[in-house]
């Protein structure tokens, strides 16, 4: 039901844009939000928008760098990526969630299947 693609190699300094789709219900009452996984580590909160008020969360990380949005009519969220930097290689991976709060990977109803970003130096 969440699909997530736009991941790849890229060197640091550059862009990617994440794309997350929904489909098999609506996701209106949801909001939704992106974080990553590295080797070794726990998913860690990255950006976060409520589907209908366009409000938005960023982890410190990110802020000033990601760009978290999303396109009702198209079901899709997206987030854009710039200026790379090596410590972001992770997997990606979009959620959603009805209540609860959007920077605890627990509170998420759903996931997608996750997509590899690696951010050479």
């Amino acid at each position: 039901q969440l699909q997530a693609s736009g991941g790849g190699l890229v060197q640091a300094g550059g862009s990617l844009r994440l794309s997350c789709v929904a489909s098999g219900r609506t996701f209106g009452n949801y909001k939704m939000g992106w974080f990553r996984q590295a080797p070794g580590k726990e998913r860690e909160f990255v950006a976060a928008i409520t589907w209908t008020g366009g409000s938005t969360y960023y982890a410190d990380s990110v802020k000033g760098r990601f760009t978290i949005s999303r396109d009702n009519a198209k079901n899709t969220m997206y987030l854009q990526m710039n200026s790379l930097k090596p410590e972001d290689t992770a997997v990606y991976y979009c959620g959603a969630l009805v209540g609860g709060s959007v920077y605890y990977a627990t509170q998420y109803d759903y996931w997608g299947q996750g997509t590899q970003v690696t951010v050479s130096s």
